[in-house]
Parts: C-alpha cells; sequence; structure tokens
C-alpha cells in the first residue's frame, strides 16, 4: 500500500501594499522558500504592484485587493476587511501571517471572526517591520497608532519583531504575554552583484553622462517616502559640494516624494551632483558601483538595503533608529548618525571621503557581520519552526 502523503499546512499571506519595499521582499522570500512539499502557499496584496508581478512569475497563487491602501479609509478598509474575510472562507489557511500595520490590524480582526464560526481556527502570525508610532508625527497621531499596534498585538496568536529594540518597546505593554514576541531576524542569500567598472557603466549609461574614476560616488536603495530622511540628505550633500565639486549621490527607488525631492535638489543647485535612477529591478546588482553607502531614514526596522550594503563590501553611513543599531557597530562597520541631523549626515560623509582607509576597514566589517549574521537559511528555519508549532 503506498503511503499517504503528509497533508501540507496551507500558509496565507497578506499585505497593505504591493510595491517592492523591505517588507515585501521579505513576503517574496518567505512565499518562494518554502518548500511546496510542505506547505501550500498563497499572498494577499493591496492593489497589483510589483510584488504581485514577481510573486505570479514565480508561480505563487496571489490575491488583489484593490480597496487596500496605507492610508485609513473607513469605507474601502471596511470593504478590504469583507473581501478579506471572503478569502479566509475560501482558503481556509492554517496560518495567516501578516505584514505591515493595517495587513496586521484587519487580517488580526478578520480571522477572529472566522475562528467564531468555525472548528478549524486560524493561527494569527504578525511580522512587524519597525513600529509606526516611532514615525514623526504628532502626539495624538502616535498615541492612537499605538493603541491600534497593541490591539493588532493583542489579536494575534504571535508577533515577529526583527531586532531587540522592537521587543522592548513592547514589555510595559498591558494584557500581551511575555512570550507573545519572537525575534527572527531577516536574511538574505548573497546578492549577484556586477564589478565595480560594469555597475558604474551601467549608471553612466542611465544618466547619459560620463563617470571618471576618481568621481566619489555616494548611493542609497530606498523608496522615494518621507521615512526615508531624503531631504536631511540632499541638504548634507550641499554642505558637501561647497568642499567637493567632484562626487556624485544616486538614489536607485521611487515614490510620492519624487517631485518633491526634484525640487530640493534644484533649489540646493544639487542638478550636476544628484541623479534619481527610478525603481530598477534587482537594485543590488549595481551596487558595487558606490563608494560609499547612506540610509538617513527617520524611521526604519531592519532594513534589507543595509545588509545588502554590507555583503557588497561597502562602508556604511545610517540613522541610529529601529534595529539598525544591532546591524551597524559604529565607527567599526559604519557610522551612526542621529536621525534628521544634517550636520552629522555631512560630517560623516566627509570623515569617509577624506579616510579610504577608514572605507576599507568599515566595509570589511560590514562584509563579515552580514554574512555571518543574516543569511536566508537561518531565517527561513527560525520561521519554518515556528509555523510547525502551530500545525500541531
Amino acid at each position: 500500500m503506498a503511503d499517504i502523503p503528509p497533508k501540507r499546512a496551507k500558509i496565507l499571506y497578506f499585505i497593505t501594499k504591493s510595491n517592492w519595499g523591505g517588507a515585501q521582499r521579505h513576503v517574496f522570500d518567505l512565499a518562494t522558500n518554502l518548500s511546496p512539499k510542505e506547505f501550500e502557499v498563497a499572498v494577499i496584496v493591496g492593489g497589483n504592484g510589483i510584488l504581485k508581478t514577481r510573486l505570479d512569475e514565480y508561480g505563487v497563487r496571489t490575491f488583489a485587493i484593490e480597496t487596500l491602501g496605507r492610508d485609513m479609509n473607513a469605507g474601502k478598509d471596511t470593504h478590504s476587511l469583507m473581501v478579506l474575510y471572503k478569502l479566509l472562507k475560501k482558503e481556509a489557511p492554517t496560518i495567516l501571517h501578516t505584514h505591515s500595520p493595517k495587513a496586521g490590524g484587519l487580517g488580526a480582526l478578520a480571522a477572529k471572526i472566522y475562528n467564531l464560526t468555525h472548528k478549524q481556527k486560524i493561527t494569527v502570525i504578525y511580522t512587524v517591520h519597525g513600529w509606526p508610532f516611532n514615525e514623526h508625527r504628532n502626539a495624538l497621531s502616535k498615541t492612537l497608532i499605538l493603541v491600534f499596534s497593541w490591539l493588532t498585538c493583542v489579536l494575534s496568536d504571535k508577533v515577529i519583531v526583527l531586532g531587540n529594540r522592537e521587543k522592548e518597546q513592547t514589555s510595559h505593554w498591558p494584557r500581551v504575554k511575555k512570550d507573545m514576541f519572537e525575534i527572527i531576524k531577516i536574511g538574505i542569500a548573497k546578492p549577484a552583484f556586477l564589478a565595480r567598472t560594469k555597475a558604474r557603466d551601467f549608471i553612466a549609461s542611465m544618466i547619459d553622462k560620463k563617470i571618471s574614476k576618481n568621481t566619489i560616488i555616494i548611493g542609497t536603495i530606498a523608496e522615494l517616502h518621507k521615512n526615508k530622511g531624503y531631504p536631511y540628505l540632499l541638504r548634507a550633500l550641499a554642505d558637501i559640494k561647497r568642499r567637493l565639486p567632484q562626487f556624485l549621490f544616486v538614489s536607485i527607488g521611487e515614490g510620492e516624494e519624487r517631485s518633491a525631492l526634484e525640487q530640493l535638489v534644484r533649489e540646493k543647485e544639487l542638478t550636476d551632483h544628484v541623479v534619481f535612477l527610478g525603481q530598477l529591478h534587482n537594485a543590488a546588482l549595481y551596487l558595487k558601483a558606490f563608494d560609499i553607502f547612506t540610509l538617513t531614514s527617520t524611521k526604519e526596522g531592519l532594513p534589507y538595503t543595509l545588509i545588502e550594503a554590507g555583503k557588497a563590501e561597502l562602508p556604511i553611513i545610517s540613522s541610529h533608529v529601529g534595529d539598525i543599531p544591532e546591524l551597524i557597530d559604529d565607527m567599526r562597520s559604519g557610522i551612526l548618525i542621529k536621525a534628521g541631523n544634517v550636520r552629522e549626515i555631512s560630517e560623516a560623509i566627509q570623515f569617509l571621503i577624506d579616510n579610504p582607509e577608514k572605507r576599507k576597514e568599515f566595509a570589511h566589517h560590514a562584509y563579515k557581520k552580514m554574512n555571518e549574521d543574516y543569511s536566508l537559511s537561518k531565517m527561513m528555519a527560525d520561521t519554518i519552526k515556528l509555523y510547525r508549532h502551530y500545525e500541531k
């Protein structure tokens, strides 16, 4: 008699936006690296963006909720909740794994409603990609977001955080068990990088401008979003320009702040020094074109781009926010600056420009740490272990 194959656990991922940021990359890596022999996977996304396209290309089943968006809207959010509930009834997943605040709240609520009327219960796991109450907002908004974050965790069965700081910020929360939160660090496979010369030639072709060997390229991979702190960086570059006329800042990424940032570039007379390349497929491929990598965000969780930059052996300048201090050892594998501090950004860039030996030293330590501590295989093993716990 032939052996009956074991029943596969069904994992349904749910994320608010279908663009290509860190949270979306995380969902993609999880969904495409689970063994199809052990897990049945599907993904719910808001809209029809890059994430959905790439999942479709990979053969992962996807569902798009057109009314789902980041901003609060009572009518659209109610409709999204109803669509989500219908999908839960149709799919009956073992685990609903939510990502991003809106998806976390709606997902936990829909699953609770489902569990009231169905024998087979859905386990809700929520991954936090940086607490939204850490963003720069007024006191009332922060309080409301804090309450919403707390309620999302209360309604979930397990909450994954990416580092110690996010876990520590919940230590005083009422009605939340100590073992509710689990740290699972993100990890990636080593990206394929173009050689330095080829990567710089590609950028030159994109901007239709020759880049000399002596030009210092400062670069980043980040959405053009308010949280990424671009205005502070651009003001620091305006200060650098007065001392170093031969440099180029290259941004890879797209977002709603593009027009405002391009206007600021013109105001600061940086048009010959700053280029926005927009969204590029496999952006990490071009990292070795950079001499210095920056991430001047005002709010982060644990960013993929810093791991990629470290694996590309780049010296890093980054804001001291979120769990970034767990990634970057200040003045060893990079330089940590206070978020929003233009003077510190300017001084850090100038220091690395003036000290090429320090750039090499920082790059070496970053490379070693990222490869040892942030591997895709470890992240998948830790996540699968958690899934199996809830299969029982």
